[in-house]
């Protein structure tokens, strides 16, 4: 598992850096651009991932786990290689054509806008970040990706200057995205040889890819639908203060979501006997590093939102407090779909689970979204998220002992209480609110770390303790 854990910490930085980089530049955008500019960002944005969506197919998580089974075979890896991504060209090809038709032939409010978020389905056609993850080739995706973002971050700084910069916002967002997936293509030769591919090899994978494109099409509904239902049931404002939210609640999802993508392609590999411990371990290193996030925004949402996003933003500290719920639910299914569904093609309870969920969702928000705009969202992400994850757990009990794997993670919840009664006392004392902030986040680092020191140093850093506390009879 220490091997793992380094990829962890090598996909961990990948995906903040996708993250941090906007968040960075987050609190001049705000400002700069203002909320209702936000909500059209994030809006467009909505309508362009679909057709993003629809040109991967699934290829993300099939394409890693296939390229996983084979990475001692240059040859047969190759052949994989060029067969996957033969699909995801064509299917790149009809999308940004499809796209380039609904944005010139519909009367569209926001088009101008949407014009550049094409340039986004130009860089998923050359996204092949699912092949460096099949190989666990993190690293090579950190340094580029280091590069790139701090390159659109000064971009930022640099041309966005007032609220009629939307579009240079737009460009700078969109193009960084796709010089970053072109840059993964100058490190390929390394590891694969051309080969010919005909199309009935590319259409071999058209069904396997479909089937694990079903719970990705759903799981976007109850992320990305209720922004597009925001936009267009209640106002640009809500959506501004709802995507400035999710900003936030991205960070924990992102820890998540970086230990997932690392275990998918090592759990395809491992004996069944390993499964179980290996979960454990997951467990541990995620609410580890999940307890004290959702603790602290908790407890410094409301001033953090004030100094971070401005008075304007009046509505994402309680959006924030409500959607933090759902990254505890996202841990336990990430898990469950990382470093089981998947690996183990139980892929008929992970397409379910997330149908369920997007039935839900949409649901929930067209009930609600109409009446209270993004709480009404809010209420539909929770039902989403925890309905997913009570479906994979009933149908995974026989195989994951989850009682005992939160069990394990006790310790790290009893720190993060401490550090939370820490942070609240903290606030007590009159300080000038940046200063607050800033030493709250640094006393409850230093004393989490503290609590926490011999699992890092013996599970994290060290050679594992062979444990068996999480392991299911």
């Amino acid at each position: 598992m220490k091997e793992t854990n380094k990829n962890f910490i090598y996909n961990l930085l990948y995906q903040v850096f996708v993250f941090v980089i906007p968040l960075v530049t987050t609190p001049y955008v705000s400002r700069i651009l203002g909320v209702e500019n936000i909500g059209i960002y994030s809006y467009t944005y909505s309508l362009a991932y679909y057709f993003m969506l629809a040109i991967m197919l699934g290829i993300n998580n099939y394409g890693a786990r296939e390229i996983a089974k084979l990475q001692s075979d240059k040859e047969k890896r190759s052949y994989k290689f060029w067969s996957v991504y033969g699909l995801q060209l064509i299917n790149s090809l009809m999308m940004i054509t499809l796209f380039s038709l609904f944005v010139c032939f519909t009367n569209y409010q926001y088009k101008n806008i949407l014009i550049f978020q094409l340039i986004y389905l130009f860089s998923t056609m050359f996204d092949i970040n699912w092949f460096y993850f099949g190989m666990e080739k993190f690293k090579i995706t950190i340094s580029r990706n280091i590069i790139i973002k701090l390159l659109s971050l000064i971009l930022i700084f640099i041309f966005v200057k007032d609220s009629n910069d939307l579009i240079v916002y737009t460009i700078i967002l969109s193009g960084s995205t796709l010089i970053s997936q072109l840059t993964l293509w100058l490190y390929l030769k390394k590891d694969i040889i051309f080969v010919k591919v005909n199309l009935k090899d590319i259409l071999t994978n058209l069904k396997p890819c479909l089937v694990l494109f079903i719970p990705v099409i759903a799981y976007s509904i109850y992320r990305v639908m209720d922004k597009t239902m925001i936009g267009y049931f209640a106002d640009v404002r809500q959506l501004g203060n709802f995507e400035s939210a999710e900003k936030i609640i991205n960070i924990p999802i992102s820890i998540i979501t970086a230990l997932g993508t690392v275990m998918i392609p090592h759990m395809s590999k491992v004996d069944d006997e390993q499964i179980s411990e290996n979960i454990c371990d997951t467990y541990k290193l995620c609410f580890f590093m999940i307890y004290p996030i959702i603790i602290g925004l908790l407890l410094v949402s409301k001033n953090f939102c004030n100094i971070f996003f401005g008075k304007e933003y009046d509505l994402t500290p309680t959006i924030i407090n409500l959607l933090l719920s759902t990254v505890f639910f996202s841990c336990i299914t990430n898990i469950t779909r990382n470093n089981f569904l998947i690996p183990k093609s139980k892929d008929k309870i992970y397409v379910n689970s997330t149908i369920c969920g997007a039935i839900v969702n949409f649901v929930l928000n067209y009930i609600f979204i109409r009446k209270y705009g993004a709480y009404g969202a809010c209420v539909g992400t929770i039902a989403a998220e925890f309905s997913v994850m009570m479906y994979q757990v009933y149908k995974t009990k026989n195989y994951i002992n989850y009682f005992d794997n939160l069990k394990a993670t006790m310790p790290f919840l009893f720190s993060s209480i401490v550090i939370g009664i820490i942070i609240y006392l903290i606030g007590l004392i009159n300080l000038n609110n940046n200063v607050k902030i800033v030493i709250q986040v640094l006393v409850s680092i230093l004393v989490y770390l503290m609590l926490n020191i011999k699992y890092i140093k013996n599970e994290i850093f060290g050679k594992k303790n062979n444990s068996k506390e999480c392991i299911s009879d």
